[in-house]
C-alpha cells in the first residue's frame, strides 16, 4: 500500500512536471506577438498605434487610435513541427486561437473590452510511438491561456498619454503521459516493479476546453510619449498572474500501472496544478517615422520566468510534489519595419529574437519551446472608408537540443494570422 501511495504523486510529476515548457509559443511560453500588425513587426508594439492588440501590449497605445468606436476580429493559426530526431513526429501540428477586441475613443478618454489567447499548446505521439512504451494509452498534452482584458488609456497631454487594463485570466490542461519505473523511482516515487508503468490521464478531448482549470487576475501599466512629431517612445508592465490552482473534478484525473500493455492497479481522484502563473513582464520600445511612409519600431522585452518558474508543484488525491523546473530569465528583442507605397495599404517585415529559458536537463520530448529566432512579414489593406483587412505569417527555424535523457529534439513552427479592423 506504502508504494501506491508514493506512486499517486509521482507520475504526476513526471508529467506534469514538463508541462509548464510545453506551450507551443515561442518566447517561452509567450507568443512573439499579438495582432496581426504587431505580429508582423516581429512583435514590436510599444511606441505605436497597433490596434486593438494594444490591450495585449502596451494599453497607452490605445490612446494613439484615432477617434470613435472600433471592433477588431483575428484568428492566429500556430503550426508546430516538433519531432525527436530517429525516434517519432508530434501530430499535434495545427492549433487555432482567436482574439476579438472593441475600443472607444472619445476625447482625450480611451476605453474598452477584450479576450485574446495569451499561449497554447498541444502535442501528440499517438499510441503506437515509443512514448506510449507498449500500453496503447494516447499520448498528449494541451494547454490554454487566455484573457478578458478591461483596459483604459487617457492622453494626459497631446505628447504623453498613460494606460492601464485589468485582466481577467484563465488557464485549461489535458494531459496523457506513461513513465516507466525508473523514471518513478528517479522522481522519489519509489519501487513499482521493475520493467512496469505508470499512465496518468485527465482530458475532456475538447479543442477550446480542458479537464483542468484555473482562473484569476493580472494587469498591465504603460505609457507613450513623443519626443518629437516622428519619434514616441513607450513603456508597459504586465503583472505576474494571481492564478488558482488547475482543478480537475473529484474524479477527473486517473493514474494506472501497467506490466507491459496490461493493467493491474488504477486509480481515479482529483488533480490540482499548483500554482501555475504567467510571469511579470517589463517592456520598452520606441518608434521613429524616419518619412512619410517608412516607420521603424524596436521593443526589448524581459520575461521574469525564474520567479515563475523555478519549481512545478501538483497534487493527485492531496499528496503534493515539488519539481524543480529553474527557468532562466529571458530578454527579447523585436525590430519591425512598415513601408507604406498607398493610403490603402501598409507593408510590415519584422525580426524577433529570444533565448530559450529552458534548461536541457528539464527539456521534454512531449513539450519543448525551444525555438528562438523569428522573421515575419504581413500587411494590412483598407478595404472602405471605415474597413481594415490584415494578415501576417512567422516563420521560426527549427532548432535542435539534446535534453538531460540524451535525445535531440527538434522544434520549428510556422504561424500565421488574419483579422479585420472596423471603425464607426
Amino acid at each position: 500500500m506504502h508504494t501506491h501511495l508514493a506512486l499517486k504523486a509521482t507520475p504526476l510529476a513526471v508529467a506534469l512536471a514538463c508541462i509548464v515548457p510545453s506551450a507551443h509559443a515561442t518566447n517561452g511560453m509567450n507568443l512573439e506577438g499579438y495582432g496581426p500588425l504587431g505580429m508582423s513587426m516581429g512583435g514590436a508594439s510599444m511606441a505605436y498605434d497597433s490596434g486593438m492588440a494594444a490591450m495585449m501590449n502596451n494599453p497607452a497605445t490605445l490612446a494613439l487610435t484615432v477617434p470613435g468606436q472600433q471592433l477588431a476580429v483575428a484568428l492566429h493559426h500556430l503550426g508546430p513541427d516538433v519531432a525527436v530526431s530517429g525516434v517519432a513526429e508530434s501530430g499535434g501540428d495545427s492549433y487555432f486561437m482567436p482574439a476579438i477586441g472593441w475600443g472607444r475613443k472619445d476625447g482625450r478618454l480611451t476605453y474598452g473590452v477584450g479576450m485574446f489567447a495569451q499561449g497554447g499548446m498541444g502535442t501528440e505521439y499517438g499510441r503506437g510511438t515509443m512514448f506510449s512504451m507498449g500500453t496503447g494509452q494516447d499520448v498528449r498534452s494541451e494547454l490554454g491561456v487566455g484573457r478578458l482584458i478591461f483596459p483604459v488609456a487617457y492622453e494626459v497631454t497631446p505628447d504623453l498619454a498613460v494606460g492601464a487594463s485589468l485582466d481577467f485570466v484563465w488557464a485549461m490542461l489535458d494531459v496523457g503521459m506513461v513513465a516507466t519505473d525508473q523514471q518513478v523511482a528517479a522522481m522519489g516515487g519509489g519501487n513499482i516493479g521493475q520493467g512496469n508503468t505508470a499512465y496518468i490521464g485527465f482530458s475532456d478531448d475538447n479543442d477550446f476546453t480542458g479537464k483542468a482549470k484555473g482562473s484569476g487576475w493580472a494587469g498591465k501599466l504603460g505609457f507613450t510619449y513623443k519626443f518629437s512629431p516622428v519619434l514616441t517612445v513607450g513603456a508597459a508592465y504586465h503583472s505576474k498572474t494571481s492564478l488558482s490552482d488547475m482543478k480537475t473534478s473529484a474524479d477527473g484525473a486517473s493514474m494506472t500501472l501497467f506490466s507491459g500493455s496490461t493493467p493491474f492497479y488504477s486509480e481515479t481522484g482529483k488533480l490540482s496544478v499548483v500554482d501555475f502563473q504567467w510571469p511579470e513582464t517589463y517592456a520598452v520600445g520606441l518608434a521613429w517615422q524616419a518619412t512619410p511612409k517608412l516607420m521603424l519600431a524596436f521593443d526589448v522585452r524581459r520575461l521574469n520566468w525564474s520567479d515563475a518558474m523555478q519549481q512545478f508543484r501538483m497534487s493527485f488525491n492531496g499528496r503534493i510534489l515539488t519539481m524543480p523546473q529553474e527557468w532562466d530569465d529571458q530578454i527579447v528583442y523585436a525590430l519591425g519595419l512598415q513601408y507604406r507605397p498607398t493610403d490603402k495599404l501598409g507593408l510590415r517585415v519584422g525580426y524577433n529574437y529570444g533565448k530559450n529559458p529552458i534548461p536541457d536537463t528539464y527539456l521534454h520530448p512531449l513539450f519543448p519551446a525551444t525555438v528562438e529566432r523569428h522573421y515575419t512579414a504581413g500587411f494590412d489593406y483598407r478595404v472602405s472608408d471605415n474597413g481594415c483587412v490584415a494578415a501576417a505569417v512567422s516563420y521560426a527555424p527549427e532548432v535542435s537540443d539534446v535534453n538531460g535523457m540524451g535525445l535531440t529534439i527538434t522544434h520549428g513552427q510556422v504561424s500565421a494570422m488574419v483579422g479585420y479592423n472596423h471603425h464607426f
